[in-house]
């Protein structure tokens, strides 16, 4: 028999809803909205079913999930554009049509294995993805469905084992139970669908059964074991205090040679040891500058020759038992073509040379210069993969367009001989999203995580006032506290739990003083890694390649 629906939102609408509601659920609204994850994707559940029941042509379908992903991207990354309209525009296009792979993936094993085994594949195949986006040249994790919990770290504190995928899981078993829920109970039928002539014809809707008390514990249950876990955790480790340092200087019209209102390197330089100053105490052990705090092309090679690392040197002997650790433009030379990397460059004058943004540790005022060269590079800004040179090469999306140098390894910084215990892990920036790579700073024995950035790429908007969020997931992770040292945006310390106990305002000159402990204990999530997306990439190949057997085999 045929069952009366009910009224239908046209599909329009409903790719408008689902976009809205992810939008409205990240970081930086309010805790309480992250909520909205768990019904951010039904609107497209609903939407595909539509489709699929209608027998809509894969053109259609691919249209109506493209714009679906075009519009969440568009609505949470617009700020990228802030640097320039271009680079704006690229990430958005380019990383919705990426997104479009998993959701394609899934359709295809739900038509060729069934809608059970279909919608179970859905999870699966998005977090394989996002496994990937983390790991190979067009990495754009910034809308990995895990960060959506960063404002409301107090949920989440069980990423310690899991990591932030395991949050990109939760929201898809909520939106699927959700979604099944709606089906069964709210009768959510298009024209012509058939129904079963036992099914009850009398459910209103929100009717409340097992299915939604289903899902309403998928919500509240991995919620209440967060806040029980949060209870019950202890900050770790000896405490030390930190001096973080906030220039404030504008990177369109101040930071760099050649902008309208230069500010010479050694007036940079003399701000950065004046508010240095300002907080320093006889308990201070370590003192953090931003992203190119030091910005000047220092050649690592000769780089005590440098003025201006002698006057640090003065500096750092004027305060016996203060550490630095810098933001900095580093170059290294090579030899010959044979022994230089593969992002080396070449001038006649220079010969083979790496340019590096990179971090700078100085643990007193003798020992020797250690540097760190930063890992993960922005697409399109620090490196362009080879593939799109040609395409993307015009592009800046802030800072200088080309490939920078990098290293595979995660360097660990010595601690100073007063303070034992101080191991810092230097994140540049973008590196700070990576939940995986932060983690093996710890295993690495890092103790304390050290964020130097420069927030003011983006103007007064969303997308440093995530970044700072995101950090809060990485403290979670790894149990480790935080220390941020921005050019300008949000200086300040996030605690293990991940709560951000101290910021100073932004867009001012100013430094700030803290104390943080300096955990040594590794995580399940530490010691063992991501897990869940390797597991899951696993998985994905298993289910595409049943899926195209199932296809080849012969009819009956």
């Amino acid at each position: 028999m045929k069952e009366k629906t009910s009224p239908q939102l046209p599909n329009w609408l409903l790719v408008l809803l689902g976009p809205a509601l992810l939008w409205a659920a990240w970081p930086v609204h309010p805790a309480p909205f992250a909520l909205l994850l768990f019904v951010g994707w039904v609107p497209y559940l609903l939407l595909e079913r539509r489709l699929t029941l209608a027998n809509a042509r894969k053109r259609q379908v691919f249209a109506y999930t493209y714009t679906y992903l075009l519009l969440w991207n568009a609505f949470t990354t617009w700020w990228v554009s802030y640097s320039t309209l271009g680079g704006g525009i690229a990430a958005v296009v380019l990383n919705a049509l990426l997104m479009c792979l998993p959701l394609m993936a899934f359709r295809q094993t739900k038509k060729r294995l069934g809608s059970r085994l279909g919608y179970l594949s859905l999870p699966v195949f998005w977090i394989a993805f996002e496994q990937l986006h983390l790991h190979w040249d067009l990495t754009w994790p910034w809308l990995t469905l895990g960060n959506g919990f960063a404002a409301a770290p107090q949920w989440v504190q069980w990423y310690e084992y899991t990591g932030f995928l395991g949050g990109s899981l939760w929201v898809w078993a909520v939106n699927l139970l959700i979604f099944n829920w709606l089906i069964k109970n709210c009768k959510l039928k298009i024209k012509n669908e058939l129904v079963s002539a036992e099914a009850p014809s009398a459910r209103q809707f929100l009717t409340f059964n097992s299915q939604f008390l289903t899902a309403a514990l998928a919500i509240a249950a991995p919620i209440g074991l967060s806040y029980l876990i949060g209870s019950l955790y202890q900050e770790k480790g000896p405490a030390t205090e930190v001096v973080l340092v906030q220039p404030n200087i504008d990177p369109y019209k101040q930071k760099f040679a050649g902008t309208p209102d230069f500010i010479s390197y050694d007036e940079q330089l003399t701000r950065l040891l004046t508010l240095s100053e300002q907080k320093l105490t006889p308990q201070t052990r370590l003192v953090i500058w931003p992203e190119t705090a030091l910005e000047e092309s220092y050649w690592e090679n000769t780089i005590e020759s440098n003025p201006k690392i002698f006057r640090v040197r003065q500096w750092l002997k004027a305060h016996p038992g203060v550490a630095l650790l810098t933001g900095i433009t580093s170059v290294t030379s090579y030899p010959n073509k044979l022994e230089a990397s593969v992002t080396a460059r070449y001038r006649d004058d220079l010969g083979y040379y790496d340019v590096f943004n990179a971090g700078a540790f100085f643990a007193d005022a003798t020992a020797p210069v250690q540097f760190y060269h930063k890992s993960r590079l922005v697409p399109g800004v620090e490196k362009i993969p080879p593939l799109l040179t040609s395409v993307i090469s015009h592009i800046d999306l802030g800072g200088t367009v080309g490939s920078y140098g990098s290293q595979e390894e995660r360097t660990v910084y010595t601690a100073p001989a007063n303070a034992p215990a101080l191991r810092v892990a230097p994140l540049i920036c973008y590196e700070s999203i990576y939940g995986d790579f932060t983690a093996e700073y710890a295993h690495n024995g890092a103790t304390l995580l050290g964020l130097f950035t420069n927030d003011a790429w983006w103007n007064d908007s969303p997308g440093y006032h995530q970044l700072l969020r995101y950090g809060a997931l990485r403290c979670i992770e790894t149990r480790r506290d935080l220390a941020r040292a921005a050019n300008t945006g949000f200086t300040g310390f996030i605690n293990q739990r991940g709560e951000v106990v101290q910021t100073e305002t932004a867009w001012i000159p100013t430094a700030s003083r803290g104390t943080v402990h300096l955990n040594d204990e590794l995580t399940f999530y530490a010691r063992f890694g991501e897990l869940l997306g390797r597991g899951t990439q696993i998985v994905a190949v298993l289910l595409l390649l049943f899926a195209f057997w199932q296809a080849r085999r012969p009819k009956r």
